[in-house]
């Protein structure tokens, strides 16, 4: 998971991480001092990195950052054909765990990435953010923050409606008919983005799940369960329940994460299901908006609610990079409490090492508690044997909502995928 998320999903995302913006762009800046002087950057966080790119700039005199931004899909697409072909950037987004094909295990194996065990804050990394950043005992990505995926919600918009977030799955239900009667959906779904359809799937397998089962993935690993004959069913029936039930706008497969952002921005929805991440594109559409992140609710027990939380996206050096001095130096920033918290504060997230300074959004108070609370599981794909897992799930998603394939088909082939091992 733009995963991605996971990656997500993931989300971050990809994405997560899953993580990421949908709309692509280049911002170069002037070479200046020539190419010892100039840092190539390709990154998912739109949004947010041209503040943490600035302030690195204003940081080193003469030295330009020329960098692209550019989509969960369309990033990992790309990121492997100029790894394999020498035209990779000196730094690059990366992924934590083996979820998606931008992510750390699945580019540190072939000796894409650069080995980064040596930086200063390598060995400051929580233990849970420290084994996603990890291949094989070595640290390859600067991970600056950690994400959750839940429910955000327009403020604004629920007043108007009259509405207030619910807790339960019984009251989520009929949230999403109460909205959906005031001619105001409950949530934005921007499928039209293969990476945005895990994300509703992992908010809620993190309680169906996780709930009474943290060890699920000690287990899949040992081949003990599988997702076709496990609570993974229950997850991807609730999910298309939501569906039936109203809670999303019409044609979720027409509409694209940008549009989506707009929808819950506007108060077109009366929110949107995605990672925190999406706070600061939802402000950047909506300056005067409030938004704020809840726990999407999965069973009639508001104690039993778990909330996908983990390490997102962060930055590797390639291995081949014309400027590693830079590349270094830029790495070293990001993971510094300056350029940590600017990074957070604009994706709405927290930071990844303790001790920044930061004060948490009030957005993010829910956030916050469940993580302090231990009611968190990781993005699930971060954890999966090999990123194939997750494309066929969000692909046999995408298929599902068009009527193409079933819960159960898609079950069935995630667990060959699984099966098949790295």
């Amino acid at each position: 998971m733009k995963t991605r998320i996971p990656t997500v999903l993931p989300a971050v995302v990809t994405a997560a991480a899953l993580l990421a913006a949908c709309s692509g762009g280049t911002k170069a800046g002037d070479s200046g001092g020539g190419g010892s002087k100039t840092l190539t950057l390709a990154s998912v966080d739109q949004g947010s990195v041209e503040g943490v790119v600035k302030a690195f700039e204003k940081a080193n005199p003469g030295v330009k950052v020329r960098y692209t931004t550019s989509g969960a899909d369309q990033y990992q697409q790309q990121i492997r054909t100029q790894l394999s072909s020498g035209t990779a950037p000196d730094v690059m987004s990366v992924w934590p765990g083996n979820g998606n094909p931008a992510a750390t295990y699945v580019l540190a194996k072939p000796g894409y990435l650069r080995d980064l065990s040596d930086q200063p804050w390598a060995a400051k990394m929580p233990d849970a953010i420290k084994s996603v950043a990890q291949y094989e005992g070595k640290t390859y990505n600067a991970i600056f923050g950690q994400n959750g995926i839940g429910a955000v919600y327009n403020q604004q918009a629920l007043e108007k409606a009259g509405l207030t977030p619910p807790d339960t799955w019984k009251d989520l239900l009929a949230f999403c008919r109460a909205a959906k009667a005031k001619g105001t959906p409950a949530f934005a779904l921007g499928n039209q983005d293969n990476w945005v359809t895990q994300l509703v799937q992992y908010a809620l397998v993190a309680t169906t799940v996780y709930g009474d089962d943290r060890d699920f993935d000690k287990k899949m690993q040992a081949g003990q369960v599988t997702f076709a004959q496990s609570p993974w069913s229950t997850a991807l029936d609730k999910y298309l329940t939501m569906e039936k039930t109203g809670c999303f706008q019409k044609n979720p497969l027409g509409t694209n994460y940008e549009a989506s952002q707009g929808l819950a921005a506007t108060g077109k929805t009366l929110g949107i299901v995605q990672g925190n991440w999406v706070i600061a594109l939802l402000k950047g559409k909506n300056a005067k908006g409030t938004f704020t992140f809840k726990a999407l609710p999965a069973t009639d027990d508001p104690s039993a609610t778990i909330v996908p939380a983990a390490a997102g996206a962060g930055y590797g050096v390639n291995a081949k990079a014309k400027n590693k001095d830079l590349a270094l130096r830029f790495v070293n920033f990001v993971m510094s409490p300056e350029g940590m918290n600017l990074f957070v504060e604009k994706q709405g997230g927290l930071p990844s090492l303790p001790d920044t300074g930061y004060a948490v959004d009030p957005s993010l108070t829910e956030l916050s508690k469940f993580i302090g609370e231990d009611r968190t599981v990781p993005f699930m794909d971060q954890l999966w044997p090999n990123p194939k897992v997750q494309q066929t799930m969000l692909s046999g998603l995408q298929e599902i909502f068009s009527g193409q394939s079933t819960p159960e088909k898609l079950l069935k082939e995630m667990d060959a995928d699984y099966k098949a091992g790295n």
